[in-house]
């Protein structure tokens, strides 16, 4: 069938799509972009192995998709929607078509539990609505008389120092326990990831390992490296109860740091399932100067487990959210509060 629309566009390469002015595209081959995009995944995307029970055997995806770019496809937008939905066939979060127009993505959390309520967390003086200290995307404070230390960490792509994590918990020096809040944390740098995790090791500590793709087949991939992180160095090691809570957006980098701080002596995850995102994205342009972003190299636990599917709660507790509508609480957050000053 590749071969039967391959032929049928060679005898009509004339038909392209012109891009509307406002883009300041040039008039693209549509064929010559298909093909580029499709043999870019088919060679270079690293899932395919472990998603093969849920996802279009990726042959049959240039058979469907390639249909109607011939038969459905009549303007720039149309084509891009055309683009888009075939990358959603490999149901990835870190699969996106970059456009100056739009920019396809992949619902990961779609029909989950949310799990967070950013009014009553954000709002409620009971946790962050009052007297509570902010820096470097790190708001903080302590519940239940003192006696629980609180971080709420919304995006790994805020950067922070060992001194503004020493300084927050040093503030905890006199608690019983923490609670590390990173639900709807979508991600952002390792870099931040590792950092974090420095400061709950007392020893180098393997979170995980990586491997790279390193050939056009699918299960093309070099041996497993170690991703390890030591202890900081002149800086503050929290030795008492952590709970890191979770929810489904949970997702990429945010999804690396549960399963590194899962195990670990002293944390727990509670909450719920994350949403998973292990790969690590790759971006290339595609002839007409569209870009695409997909997982390249997977990430594995340090049991060598895949987590592109998340990762499990230790504990697992969904938001009440009628005790969140009426009472402004979480009950994530009290639970893990339970667990540490009634020391479960």
């Amino acid at each position: 069938m590749k071969k039967i629309f391959a032929i049928i566009f060679v005898a009509v390469s004339s038909v392209f799509v012109s891009c509307d002015d406002d883009l300041k595209y040039e008039d693209f081959d549509v064929v010559e972009n298909f093909n580029f995009l499709w043999k870019e995944i088919d060679e270079k995307y690293c899932f395919f192995d472990y998603k093969k029970d849920s996802i279009m055997r990726w042959d049959l995806v240039y058979d469907k998709y390639l249909y109607k770019v011939y038969y459905d496809c009549n303007s720039v937008t149309e084509y891009f929607d055309i683009l888009a939905d075939m990358l959603g066939e490999l149901k990835d979060g870190h699969v996106n078509l970059y456009t100056s127009f739009d920019v396809s993505r992949y619902d990961f959390a779609e029909d989950t539990p949310i799990d967070f309520d950013y009014n009553v967390v954000n709002y409620n003086d009971r946790y962050l609505g009052k007297d509570t200290r902010s820096v470097s995307g790190l708001r903080y404070k302590t519940l239940r008389d003192g006696k629980v230390g609180y971080v709420y960490y919304g995006s790994f792509s805020s950067s922070f120092s060992n001194g503004n994590i020493n300084n927050i918990l040093n503030s905890f020096e006199d608690t019983d326990g923490l609670i590390i809040d990173v639900r709807n944390n979508g991600g952002g740098s390792i870099a931040n990831v590792n950092a974090l995790v420095s400061h709950f090791i007392d020893e180098t500590t393997v979170i995980g390992y990586r491997v790279n793709k390193i050939g056009p087949g699918h299960s093309d991939f070099s041996s497993p490296v170690a991703e390890k992180v030591s202890p900081v160095k002149d800086g503050v090691i929290y030795r008492k109860p952590v709970y890191v809570l979770t929810n489904s957006r949970c997702f990429s980098a945010t999804n690396e740091f549960v399963y590194a701080m899962k195990g670990l002596p002293r944390v727990k995850i509670l909450g719920g399932k994350t949403g998973g995102g292990c790969g690590m994205p790759f971006t290339t342009e595609l002839p007409c100067g569209w870009k695409v972003r997909f997982s390249a190299n997977p990430c594995y636990d340090k049991n060598m487990q895949i987590t592109e599917f998340g990762v499990d709660p230790d504990i697992e507790v969904h938001l009440d959210e009628e005790l969140a509508y009426r009472k402004k609480l979480d009950s994530i957050i009290e639970t893990a509060c339970d667990y540490i000053v009634k020391k479960k």
